[in-house]
């Protein structure tokens, strides 16, 4: 859709590619037969021209080999990331720059496992298609050229709901900016997850708890991102950020049940045919403080700023506004940050998620200093 003269899509089986390109015409929202017919294709786009130059290769040296650029979409699992990074740093040229979709692996681990780590960058999209926010980060040794040279590819991938914002981080951090501000909740969610379990409360009263969520809830839509995905996410940040991120034990008797969710047709909820089953969200569980939500984000992007991640709140802000279509932590709770942190030295106590404590800048106040 950029105007690229080849793109190579390369995975483990023709079967597999096949399945990615037959979501890539036919996607109800982001679909290319569904843009060509609403006219963002461009002119004189269309989706059998762009097809023509998507080029299909299970071999992954065949598809690098001859690259500028190569954007890694595989499992949010180290090992398997790592593995990739040490074929692509073999199989591409010394220039080729390797951008990685993580939303919360170490950019400089992966660095390290291809063998030219100035080359490797984080580059996260949010609904890559419509979504406008491409968050880009390096690791210890990422060069400024690479870095410049992600920005001025993602300047060029259009997105169906605006213009491309790409935000840069100053060092890397597990969850880049959004996922992080909105993922810091985990600690939280899992011990409600636990209290359901050991109360043998419906997940469907959780969700009425949480259905400020898109209208999903939290259940519906770990579903939709993928029990595995986010149970990934969560061992990662229980191994980088706190122990208190620990899956709980509902996330990890899905996954060794291989209840993934949509994609498997059964997660929290059995899915037929990709549609979410009728629940009565009438009755809630009465276990979820929204405002520990909103606390949660302010205190974390709070330590976004004592750790250097960003230089002012702003950032931040904005991050968690086009990534999520919410307000961000500061613009909403800045102004509230003493009760905000009794409510968090309070769930700390409860919960026994030291995590969820405030950090000093947030108890301070000092963050009202850092919006420029």
């Amino acid at each position: 859709m950029a105007g690229y003269e080849k793109v190579f899509i390369n995975d483990i089986s023709k079967e597999v590619i096949e399945k990615g390109i037959g979501w890539m015409m036919n996607n109800p929202e982001t679909g290319l037969k569904k843009l060509e017919s609403d006219g963002k294709l461009g002119q004189g786009s269309t989706y059998k021209g762009l097809l023509e130059r998507l080029i299909k290769e299970t071999d992954l040296k065949k598809a690098v080999e001859n690259a500028d650029f190569v954007i890694e979409a595989v499992p949010e699992v180290m090992e398997i990331k790592k593995d990739v990074y040490k074929l692509l740093g073999e199989y591409t040229s010394k220039d080729t720059v390797l951008a990685s979709n993580t939303s919360s692996m170490s950019i400089t681990k992966l660095g390290e496992a291809s063998g030219k780590p100035e080359k490797v960058i984080g580059m996260h999209f949010f609904s890559p298609v419509r979504n406008e926010l491409i968050e880009i980060t390096k690791g210890d040794k990422t060069s400024n050229e690479s870095m410049d040279i992600g920005v001025a590819v993602g300047e060029t991938l259009p997105a169906t709901e605006g213009k491309r914002v790409i935000i840069t981080l100053e060092k890397e951090t597990p969850g880049h900016i959004a996922n992080r501000v909105v993922g810091a909740i985990g600690p939280y969610y899992n011990w409600i997850f636990d209290q359901a379990l050991e109360k043998n409360i419906p997940f469907e009263q959780i969700d009425a708890d949480t259905n400020d969520f898109g209208g999903l809830g939290i259940c519906a839509m770990i579903d939709g991102i993928g029990v595995d995905t986010v149970y990934n996410v969560m061992k990662y940040f229980e191994e980088t950020l706190s122990p208190d991120f620990a899956p709980s034990q509902t996330l990890v008797n899905l996954v060794e049940s291989g209840n993934l969710g949509l994609k498997t047709g059964k997660g929290f909820y059995d899915w037929v045919q990709g549609a979410l089953p009728e629940r009565d969200l009438s009755k809630k569980a009465g276990l979820v403080d929204f405002e520990i939500f909103l606390a949660q984000q302010l205190n974390e992007g709070c330590r976004l700023l004592e750790q250097g991640i960003v230089k002012n709140y702003k950032v931040i802000d904005k991050a968690v506004n086009i990534g999520y279509r919410m307000p961000g932590p500061f613009i909403m709770n800045k102004n509230n940050y003493e009760k905000l942190s009794k409510k968090l030295e309070e769930v700390a106590d409860l919960t026994g998620k030291n995590y969820l404590r405030p950090c000093k800048l947030m108890k301070s106040g000092e963050f009202l200093k850092m919006r420029k």
